[in-house]
């Protein structure tokens, strides 16, 4: 049982990592000179970067990203604390629905900003306002991570709603 928890907890504290590396980190569209995220665009010739504001077409469509990613974030975090005080004030037998919950509404947050980001890219890399031709690039290991933490907030959600407490 030891084993198993100790499991769950790696799985959970991984989870997170994965979303908050996709969150921060400036990838998820990239080129031979520059990395965009939902944050900035950097050069990487120059090594400036600039932020993302909204005098940019599609900013409302970033925000969203934004948005739902570091809720994203926070469910998945608050879930893992859920967790830790479930674990130790849930009788035996029961279940851990309301860390299942928390997960799973971080599992969705995380769908729904790589699923607006995948559908509104090529309007984002049009923009006129980039400094530098961004339309050429391809997906960033930050956008492949966000997808990967989807499926591991998933798995863990629905892990949490299986896992019964024992002794």
């Amino acid at each position: 049982m030891l084993i198993l928890l100790a499991f769950i907890i790696v799985f959970h504290i991984t989870s997170a990592a994965l979303l908050f590396i996709s969150t921060i980190d400036n990838a998820w569209w990239v080129g031979d000179n520059f990395s965009t995220d939902v944050w900035s665009m950097c050069s990487t010739n120059t090594s400036t970067c600039t932020a993302i504001t909204d005098q940019f077409r599609e900013y409302q469509s970033i925000q969203a990203v934004q948005a739902a990613m570091i809720l994203s974030t926070i469910f998945c975090c608050v879930g893992f604390l859920v967790f830790l005080l479930q674990l130790f004030r849930l009788k035996q037998g029961e279940r851990f629905v309301l860390t299942s919950v928390i997960q799973l509404l971080s599992c969705l947050c995380v769908m729904i900003a790589a699923s607006i980001y995948t559908d509104r890219h090529e309007e984002l890399h049009k923009s006129h306002e980039y400094s530098f031709e961004v339309s050429r690039g391809q997906y960033g290991y930050s956008f492949v991570l966000a997808w990967i933490a989807f499926a591991f907030t998933l798995i863990s959600g629905v892990m949490y709603l299986v896992l019964r407490k024992r002794k």
